[in-house]
Order: C-alpha cells, then sequence, then structure tokens
C-alpha cells in the first residue's frame, strides 16, 4: 500500500477506533473466566452473562458440583435448618445463562499469558479474571494445629462436610462434657460467625446435654455484636458459656489433637470437642497469582480490581478492600459492581458509580434474630462506609422474630441472585 497524508490519516483513525471499540476482537467475543462459585463467583458470572446479552463468554470455574452457603450453617448445628437446605447446584447458571461451568481446581494463572491452567490439565485463556476463592488458612496460625488436623478439630468454617462432621461430634459428646472453641483473630470471614455459632452449639447443648460447657479461647479484646450476643447468653444459656479474652491468655493457645486438650496461657484443659478456626488469608490461587500482600489482595474500590494487576479482579473474603467485613452479602453486592465494571470494559455498556451494602444477620436462640450493616461508597483509597445500624439490646420478642424472618427471605434472595 502506498502511504500518502490521506491514506496515513485514514489508518490512523482506523487504528484509534478498534483501539477504543472493546467490542472489535481478533478472536472473537470477549472472555471472562470466574474462579470460585460463591456468593461472589457465582453472582458475578451471572450478571455478566445475563447483562451482555452473549457479547461475553462467561467461564466458571469451581471444584464442587453442590455448593454448601458458610453463611446459615450454623443454623444447621442449631437445628434450624438441615444441610440439603443449604446445598445449590450450578444447572441453571450452564442451562439459562449459557455460563461454561467447569467442575475443577484452577492451579495456576499465567498473568502475561492471560491464561488459568486447570488441575485436569486445560488451560483457559481470559480478557478479564475475576477471582472469588474464598479463605485458607495461615500455616502455624494455631500451635498443635494444620490441615491435617481438621478430622480430629474441624475447622468447619467452609461449608459442607467439615460442618456435618463438626455437628456429629457435638452430638456425641458426653453429658457434662466440654465443647471448646478456638476464635480466630481479625480480619476474618463473618465477624459475627463464631459466635451466632457458640450460639447454636448452646441451643441444641440446651436440649440435648443440659451439663455441658463451652470454653472459646479468644484472641480479640472485643467482637462484632458482643453486648447482643452476652445479653442472649445471659438470657437463655446461663452459666454455660465461658470466654476466656487477650487479658486472661486467649491469645496464647495450643491444642493437641491426639490428646483432645487446648492450653490457654499454659493451662492444659480436657476437651471432648475443640472447634479450632485459625488466622485466615486468601484462597490459594490468589496467591499463586501473585496479587496479595502476603494474606488478602488489595483491590481498587471502584471496580474491584486488583491492585497488581487491573485485569484481574478480586471479591469477597479474598479482597482487601477497606471498611467491608468479609460476608456473603458483601460479596454479593461487590460482584454486581464488578460485573458492571467488567461488562463496561469489555463491551462499551454504561458504568454505574460503585455503591455497596452488606447486613449480617445472626440467631441467638429461637426467633431471636439480631442484626447489624452499613452502606458503602468506593472512594480513591477503599470502600468506605457511609452509615450503619445494628439491633438493640432489649428489643421485644416481635422485633427478633420479624428480623429472624427477614434473614431467611435474605437466604432465599441472595441464593436465587446466586443460582438463577
Amino acid at each position: 500500500m502506498t502511504f500518502n497524508r490521506r491514506t496515513f490519516l485514514g489508518s490512523a483513525a482506523l487504528t484509534a477506533g478498534l483501539l477504543a471499540a472493546p467490542m472489535v476482537r481478533a478472536q472473537g467475543k470477549p472472555r471472562v473466566v470466574v474462579v470460585g462459585g460463591g456468593a461472589g463467583g457465582a453472582t458475578a458470572a451471572r450478571y455478566i452473562a445475563k447483562d451482555s446479552n452473549g457479547e461475553i463468554d462467561v467461564t466458571l470455574v469451581e471444584p464442587t458440583r453442590t455448593y454448601y452457603t458458610c453463611f446459615f450453617s450454623n443454623l444447621y448445628l442449631g437445628g434450624f435448618r438441615t444441610m440439603q437446605s443449604l446445598g445449590h447446584s450450578y444447572g441453571t447458571l450452564a442451562a439459562e445463562y449459557g455460563i461454561n461451568v467447569v467442575h475443577d481446581w484452577a492451579v495456576g494463572v499465567d498473568r502475561d499469558a492471560k491464561t488459568v491452567s486447570l488441575a485436569g490439565g486445560a488451560s483457559l485463556p481470559y480478557d478479564r479474571l475475576i477471582l472469588s476463592p474464598g479463605i485458607d488458612f495461615v500455616d502455624g496460625a494455631v500451635e498443635g494445629w494444620d490441615v491435617s488436623s481438621q478430622n480430629a478439630m474441624p475447622h468447619a468454617y467452609k461449608g459442607g462436610s467439615q460442618t456435618e462432621l463438626l455437628k456429629a461430634q457435638i452430638m456425641a459428646m458426653p453429658q457434662g462434657g466440654t465443647y471448646a472453641m478456638v476464635a480466630p483473630p481479625n480480619p476474618f470471614r463473618c465477624p459475627p460467625g463464631p459466635y451466632e455459632r457458640i450460639s447454636m452449639v448452646a441451643h441444641m447443648l440446651k436440649e440435648t446435654n443440659p451439663t455441658a460447657k463451652i470454653l472459646i479461647a479468644d484472641p480479640k479484646e472485643n467482637f462484632s455484636k458482643q453486648g447482643l450476643f452476652e445479653e442472649g447468653w445471659n438470657d437463655n444459656y446461663a452459666g454455660m458459656i465461658e470466654r476466656v479474652g487477650p487479658d486472661f491468655g486467649g491469645a496464647d493457645v495450643a491444642v493437641d489433637p491426639a490428646a483432645m486438650t487446648l492450653s490457654i496461657d499454659g493451662d492444659v484443659n480436657n476437651v471432648d470437642v475443640c472447634n479450632v478456626i485459625p488466622a485466615m488469608k486468601a484462597g490459594r490461587i490468589a496467591e499463586i497469582a501473585g496479587i496479595t500482600d502476603g494474606n488478602w489482595a488489595p483491590v481498587n474500590a471502584a471496580d474491584m480490581s486488583s491492585k497488581m494487576d487491573d485485569s484481574i479482579h478480586v471479591l469477597g473474603d479474598a479482597a482487601a478492600q477497606g471498611d467491608m467485613p468479609k460476608s456473603g452479602f458483601a460479596a454479593n453486592s461487590q460482584a454486581k459492581v464488578c460485573a458492571n465494571a467488567v461488562r463496561g470494559a469489555l463491551t462499551g455498556s454504561t458504568v454505574f458509580p460503585a455503591r455497596f451494602a452488606n447486613t449480617c444477620w445472626s440467631l441467638i436462640d429461637t426467633d431471636d434474630g439480631v442484626k447489624v450493616g452499613a452502606t458503602y461508597e468506593a472512594t480513591d483509597e477503599k470502600i468506605a462506609k457511609v452509615d450503619g445500624f445494628i439491633s438493640q439490646t432489649g428489643e421485644s420478642d416481635d422485633v427478633r422474630a420479624a428480623t429472624y424472618q427477614e434473614s431467611i427471605g435474605w437466604y432465599d434472595g441472595i441464593t436465587a441472585d446466586m443460582f438463577g
């Protein structure tokens, strides 16, 4: 081709147009790979697929065929839910939304080549990668415990078989026995979660083993909804629950899974069940991708993109994003912001300002529900809290019952939002 001023300017304009139009691609549709099929990943995959009108190829990588929610799993321990009611499949995402659901483990990320490698040997190319891998545990966080000990001393902080195991162990406790929990340090998944669990275990033991004791070794000076939980424990489970905080050795713990002992500041306690919830970090694939600060993955608040690679987004528990707690509601909220941003980047569709919300419900006893929540906005530094609310001590039975019913409606709503 002979270039003159007209052809050069025309070629330059064409080139600029191609760069500015994200839908024009040599390989066809833009490709989004989502790793992790929980509240963040499943929601993001569904929203990108349903709102892009087929313009984006969406692949969801999740090893389990049935996903058991970690949120509401404490209610299974308390006898308020069945395990079956917590299980959800990916069939609707595949059949109705055209998402390519791959049941495999993501084991590698090549950020230069933009590919995700799977344990089964496949390699998935991406234009945008969304990681929502949940949590893993910090090695050596609790002396004497690692994941090889999880059958003897379950964490039950990932939904499914661990939760069933913990309940079986509690049900098998001798009369007058001791259930112990090693609570995690901040930050961790679902800040009220360990204390709702204490409430649900106490509820079950009050009915089946009323002379049993509950011992909590807690490294934190205070915890989410503390006044509400302590009021509920005093009202419903008086004399059953003892919490040892850091002032009395709760930060200096060790366990012996073979001997079934829990040592608190050198004082050895024989226990019948020991629920060890260690310090947490982002799911392993975030570390493999090289986008963590050692434990969590820092992100930009406006679109949940990694601060280390703007073609990767991180959602939910794995993200270091600012003021939002690590919760299912938070992950779902972040996923919608991310989906809108990713769709806009790949197709040129409208991107709306990021807004976030969260509510965490907890059940203390039958029809005794409490909640805490807030709204958030994206700033240059972080996801920042705008305002918040929390249940009050001394509320009426009717208010608490209504709060519990509200939580049930939320569970039904969020799982429909995740899985279709």
